[in-house]
């Protein structure tokens, strides 16, 4: 498999940094069916941006869309990492190695028995994949995120 069949896409989704701003986005994309696999929300003073992995990314766009939202989107991998303390060493330490940045982690709800499912943002994500791949890192696909 080529290291493009493991990006994920990923939305972020700018909000403004008010009460019920990240609610009102939930209740949206509820009501269009959207299943969120992951999530995570970094804020500024004045907005925020709510980083989503969903089921159907082009559905989730179209309704964005439709409701005016500002987002953009982004390739990021998923890799499996064992549930213990120390777990992701070799994945930081791979990519330590060949120089390639981690701008941002964070965790999904999907996970095997005693595995954690890890989003990573990478500055350069073909050659992370090509290097985690190599040190034996299991990454997943996007069909095996979005799987409900």
């Amino acid at each position: 498999m080529s290291e493009q069949s493991y990006l994920i896409r990923q939305i972020s989704v700018f909000l403004d940094n008010t009460v019920g701003s990240m609610a009102r986005l939930a209740h949206y994309l509820s009501g269009k069916n959207i299943n969120l696999r992951a999530l995570s929300v970094a804020e500024t003073r004045d907005f925020g941006a709510a980083r989503l992995i969903v089921h159907d990314p082009d559905k989730c766009i179209q309704a964005l869309k439709e409701e005016g939202y500002h987002f953009s989107e982004t390739d990021v991998l998923v890799v499996e990492v064992p549930d213990r303390p120390g777990g992701m060493i070799r994945v930081l330490d791979t990519l330590n190695e060949e120089h390639i940045n981690v701008e941002y982690i964070y965790s999904m709800v999907k996970g095997k028995e005693g595995m954690a499912s890890v989003v990573l943002r990478a500055s350069d994500p073909v050659k992370a994949c090509a290097a985690l791949k190599g040190s034996g890192v299991n990454l997943l696909t996007p069909e095996d995120v979005t799987l409900s």
